[in-house]
């Protein structure tokens, strides 16, 4: 798998770089610091699987931007981040057929869930836009559900915030993976959300974790 991130500031396509070796080691990464240079390496690197780009670069462009990418390298998928969490950008961002919307001020936890989720195929929408009509600072609502979770389940979330995949959860718990899909799936349920990332935002969301 080959990854392209491009980003001004070398410290954070470092960071990212360290983020994704932990998820998988025998990820190629190229970096670039502009939209030029980023062009130059796609048309070079027609091979490339994703690229994380650093949507503000783009400034006020981001639809030619990312047109331009999909003309160059038209299987890449593109993952954006940026300092802004407007959640009328991220619709239209998303709106272009990305795969992710990523803040730069996201939890490193979180980070690596959004970056295994999409990396497995999935795409990560930010917390901003997570059920963005719900107010979960319902006390009553959040001690419902609380009860609601048994014993295992709330273990279940805990090990899935620590980034843990089903292998290593059903390992500290001594059960099968099956089980541990089993609670994974009633918990999705219970928490309103289609995959891990979004129960582990909303989850710290409603001050469950």
């Amino acid at each position: 798998m080959k990854v392209l991130i491009t980003d001004e500031q070398s410290l954070f396509r470092d960071g990212l770089s360290l983020r994704l070796k932990e998820i998988n080691q025998d990820i190629i990464i190229l970096q670039s610091s502009s939209i030029a240079e980023m062009q130059k390496i796609l048309s070079r690197e027609t091979d490339t699987d994703f690229l994380i780009l650093d949507i503000d670069l783009a400034e006020l462009n981001a639809s030619e931007v990312i047109n331009k990418i999909k003309a160059i390298a038209p299987n890449t998928k593109i993952i954006t981040t940026s300092t802004s969490e407007d959640i009328r950008n991220i619709k239209k961002i998303l709106s272009f057929g990305t795969k992710g919307y990523i803040p730069k001020k996201l939890d490193s936890n979180i980070l690596s869930g959004a970056l295994k989720l999409i990396l497995d195929g999935g795409t990560y929408i930010p917390p901003v836009m997570l059920n963005n009509n719900i107010d979960y600072s319902d006390y009553n609502s959040t001690k419902s559900l609380k009860k609601n979770l048994t014993n295992r389940q709330s273990q279940v979330l805990d090990l899935i915030a620590q980034g843990k995949s089903n292998k290593q959860i059903a390992y500290d718990m001594g059960v099968s993976e099956a089980t541990v899909k089993l609670h994974i799936n009633a918990l999705l349920r219970s928490l309103k959300v289609n995959n891990r990332t979004q129960a582990v935002i909303t989850a710290q969301k409603m001050g469950l974790i």
